[in-house]
């Protein structure tokens, strides 16, 4: 496990885009701004090899100079996510073919990752890179590509190396894939491997699947052989790492669905991510604390590096006054060892112009500036108390690329793929499968409760061997599920058995499962499974689930009388209405239902249930309630399953984090000193005061907090309790 020995403060530094030379400028800035570290050389691979074979290191010397000279640490990018024009000119064939049709020469990625004639270039000018940097003592560590996916790729390369694949896998044997993938469909069977069709436009969802599925290996194969090269030249006391992003609606917001961040961080020192999100009165943390989560995920718990947040931004993301430094905790909050801004200078032409960095156009201290001045100046002074901070947390989310894949086809309103399911992001106005995970994860996060996230397509084979202690293998295990006092499932279409197995010995075992529609549907094939739904575990949940249908105007829930919620929230129409899918469950005797449905046609059916198995209990929810119903339902759970739990759980108690939902959002965990350090964001623009729950030392205020002191937190402001 790699680990670094300060928190990196800094930004992304382009000496190529600026319009004069202030070098020396820029780095005394940066030292007045107690920033740290910076990035260069990403996406500026035709400056570092302007013809094919010539390298120019005029760019990169003059920034390691002068950053050396400064004790400021550089973190090189290699530059192969933008190609330069010649190698398109040379080779027209790297570009990428995708549903859309061929990209264009201009953008970024718009390269098939997998060409050869690609690789050969992009090893060139890597080792050419590495090589010359990597003795240089303010090299700390190197990223590969940026934010890299598979961009959609239909080329053919790409076509045949599936092709190839499943050949092997399927022993060359194509009865077993017909029958496997439900090939006779409108006469999709496919009787000679030359046959094999092209996939723009296949209609099956089990080969679309498969097709994504290899494609995202692609990503993680590329990553692992740039890994490769770097470390031929790297020294030991350099880190590798590489800056995912997350799926994209206008900024970050849920699971990438063209990259597997889990199997891409197999090869990495590091964990890297970019974190953008609505800042000004649209504010709540949400997205920095989801794509933390996410992150340090990938590497079993470990500390991650954000590489990439804003400063500015965008137009809209201008920072109220507190919030850059509000949001920077936040980031070190979720178990962040980094805060990088994209990026220093705010670019004068092109494609990102109003994009703006700390410094604005006019490159003047402003306030963004002295905002980070400020929060850099606290990072020297309490930084030692704040990295490497270890989460505990009791609650865990699955999340699955296989269904996310899936549900771009089979969609929870429809039942038919949605009208551009190959789209990077999601504008079909349908539920989509991260809205179902951020339902779930969002009612949670405002209700305090922190979670782990698990990738329910990793699941460790029955007979490995135990993980020893500190390993970063993010495959789910037995044990690891044990951990979790609830494991949360939301749309979990696509579980294989070992999954199911797992999933069923959590609860038989004394572990509470919450799980949504469509969970438990099909294989990681997209294959439905042809027995009593929830497949394998229709006992478990005590329920039957066949039947469903889209909501009619008007449908809601109630929360039946006597049950656990009984009269929360009966009387509030709206907070009870639903949406996108109504499941008509089905419980079995003895199974005790939460929630029905009001419309009389399906009266006879339970909404949410919950039900007693082995030493644990599972709940199943039908249909897609408001965010308030949705927030009771989950309150009322982790309230249940930590009440269940072990007195001698080795979790952080939740009580007075949930105690002060909807006033300050909590995050919570242990620092390298073995100290619990308690991190209280007001997302607001009103100055929030409560009897703290927690005393301690308030780092920021260098003040002693008791128990029950009257804490006060201002608009847009933090308090960090260390105890």
């Amino acid at each position: 496990m790699t680990q670094l020995d300060s928190i990196l403060f800094g930004a992304a530094y382009y000496d190529e885009y600026m319009p004069y030379d202030r070098l020396d400028k820029d780095v005394a800035m940066l030292k007045a701004a107690h920033m740290n570290t910076v990035r260069i050389a990403e996406s500026t691979w035709a400056t570092l090899e302007p013809h094919p074979g010539e390298f120019d290191f005029h760019h990169i010397d003059r920034v390691i100079d002068a950053m050396e000279a400064a004790g400021i640490n550089v973190i090189i990018g290699t530059p192969t996510y933008a190609v330069p024009a010649w190698l398109v000119r040379e080779h027209p064939e790297i570009l990428v073919r995708q549903h859309a049709g061929v990209r264009r020469y201009g953008p970024r990625q718009i390269m098939d990752i997998a060409n050869p004639d690609f690789r050969e270039a992009a090893e060139r000018v890597i080792r050419a890179l590495i090589a010359h940097v990597a003795g240089r003592k303010a090299v700390i560590g190197y990223q590969i590509d940026n934010e890299t996916k598979y961009y959609d790729a239909l080329n053919d390369d790409v076509q045949r190396a599936f092709v190839a694949d499943l050949r092997e896998r399927f022993d060359d044997d194509l009865d077993r894939l017909n029958a496997a993938f439900g090939l006779n469909y409108w006469s999709n069977r496919i009787t000679d491997w030359d046959d094999f069709p092209e996939l723009t436009e296949t209609i099956n969802g089990s080969l679309a699947g498969a097709f994504d599925r290899f494609r995202r290996r692609i990503v993680s194969d590329y990553l692992a052989w740039q890994a490769s090269i770097v470390r031929e030249y790297a020294r030991d006391d350099q880190f590798v790492t590489q800056n995912h992003d997350m799926e994209w609606r206008g900024y970050s917001y849920g699971v990438q669905p063209w990259a597997d961040h889990f199997d891409n961080a197999r090869c990495l020192d590091l964990t890297g991510v970019d974190i953008y999100h609505p800042t000004e009165s649209k504010l709540t943390g949400k997205e920095i604390a989801f794509g933390g989560d996410v992150t340090r995920a990938t590497r079993n718990g470990d500390n991650y590096l954000v590489l990439e947040t804003e400063a500015q931004g965008q137009n809209g993301w201008m920072p109220y006054p507190g919030q850059l430094r509000q949001q920077a905790y936040s980031h070190l909050a979720s178990g962040a060892d980094s805060v990088m801004y994209w990026h220093w200078h705010s670019i004068h032409n092109s494609f990102e112009t109003y994009w703006k960095g700390v410094l604005s156009h006019d490159f003047e201290p402003n306030p963004v500036y002295r905002e980070a001045a400020r929060f850099g100046g606290e990072l020297e002074r309490i930084g030692s108390h704040l990295i490497d901070l270890k989460k505990r947390n009791r609650v865990a989310i699955v999340v699955s690329n296989d269904s996310l894949s899936a549900l771009n086809r089979f969609t929870i309103e429809t039942g038919f793929p949605k009208p551009h399911p190959y789209e990077e992001g999601d504008s079909s106005g349908l539920i989509a499968y991260n809205d179902v995970v951020r339902w779930i994860y969002d009612a949670l996060y405002e209700l305090n409760v922190e979670v782990d996230i698990l990738p329910g397509d990793h699941v460790a084979a029955p007979d490995a061997l135990p993980e020893p202690d500190g390993s970063t293998s993010p495959d789910l295990t037995a044990a690891k599920l044990d951990r979790y006092d609830l494991v949360v499932t939301p749309a979990l279409y696509c579980a294989d058995q070992p999954l199911i197995d797992l999933l069923r010995g959590y609860v038989e075992r004394g572990g509470h499962l919450v799980s949504t529609f469509k969970s438990f549907v099909a294989d990681r094939d997209v294959t439905v499974w042809h027995d009593r739904q929830p497949h394998g575990l229709s006992d478990v949940f005590g329920v039957r689930v066949g039947e469903f249908t889209r909501p009619e105007t008007g449908a809601a829930i109630r929360f039946t009388a006597g049950g656990p919620l009984d009269d929360v929230m009966n009387g509030a129409d709206d907070d009870m209405a639903v949406r996108g899918i109504l499941e008509l469950v089905e419980p079995d005797d003895g199974t005790r239902v939460i929630a029905e449905y009001t419309q009389r046609e399906w009266s006879d059916y339970a909404a949410v249930t919950r039900n007693a198995f082995g030493a644990g209990w599972a709940e199943w929810i039908g249909t897609m309630t408001s965010p308030d119903a949705i927030r009771e339902l989950m309150c009322d759970a982790v309230r249940t399953a930590v009440a269940e739990a072990p007195a001698d759980h080795a979790a952080i108690d939740l009580n007075n984090a949930m105690a002060l939902a909807g006033a300050l959002t909590v995050r919570r965990g242990v620092n390298r000193l073995g100290r619990t350090v308690t991190y209280l964001f007001n997302y607001s623009p009103r100055t929030v005061a409560v009897a703290s729950p927690f005393a301690g030392t308030d780092l920021l205020a260098e003040r002693r907090i008791a128990a029950a002191d009257l804490l006060t937190v201002k608009p847009w402001g933090v308090v960090i309790i260390e105890s």
